[in-house]
């Protein structure tokens, strides 16, 4: 137990601190966790992705990213190009203003085009890779124990994905004015913009 646990917190904690800086996914999660849309697919969705990320990481396929030249550059101008057009669209959203957060009203967004948004920018999005697969597979191999360092990566992931999607709505008095969804709109367009622009230089 004492090496599990040796192998298991390290790996809980690196990935915990690499996922609570705001990004495209946790902005995601938070608007649709304040919205209450879905917010149980959304988590899993993060949780498992993750998971998947960090069980190839940990076995050692991030080699295989170096190996294939082409992988860096199309996943850099396809995570860059989608990211701009999901920030266009929240920009859109913060310049029409007129949303508010009513949790009696019927979800706007059908699961499967939120579910579609989500994977696009969990898989399309370069920094994922970087953190899970290269990042925390390279710093598993320092342990004891790699199954014990990526189940607490994992379980990491998990823990702060249903704190933010179920914990959004603790925010829902803050979000019932239209000029406050504007707001985060806008936060989540420049996030989508900045992390795009970042993958361009």
């Amino acid at each position: 137990m004492p090496t599990f646990l040796s192998s298991f917190l390290p790996g809980f904690a690196l990935s915990f601190s690499l996922i609570l800086a705001i990004g495209a996914q946790n902005a995601f999660v938070l608007k649709h966790g304040l919205r209450r849309e879905h917010v149980l697919a959304i988590v899993l969705t993060c949780a498992i992705s993750d998971a998947i990320l960090i069980l190839a990481g940990v076995a050692g396929f991030g080699a295989l990213a170096k190996a294939l030249p082409w992988f860096e550059s199309a996943m850099r101008y396809g995570g860059a190009a989608f990211l701009f057009w999901y920030g266009l669209q929240n920009a859109r959203s913060a310049w029409r203003g007129g949303a508010v957060l009513d949790a009696s009203a019927s979800a706007r967004s059908s699961l499967r085009s939120t579910l579609a948004s989500l994977l696009a920018i969990t898989w399309l999005n370069p920094h994922v890779y970087l953190d899970t697969v290269v990042l925390i597979g390279s710093i598993s191999a320092q342990y004891e124990d790699r199954v014990a360092f990526g189940a607490g990566a994992a379980l990491a992931s998990f823990t702060f994905f249903t704190a933010l999607g179920f914990g959004a709505r603790l925010l829902g008095p803050i979000f019932a004015t239209p000029a406050a969804w504007r707001i985060l709109d806008a936060i989540i367009a420049a996030t989508m913009w900045g992390i795009a622009l970042s993958l361009l230089i």
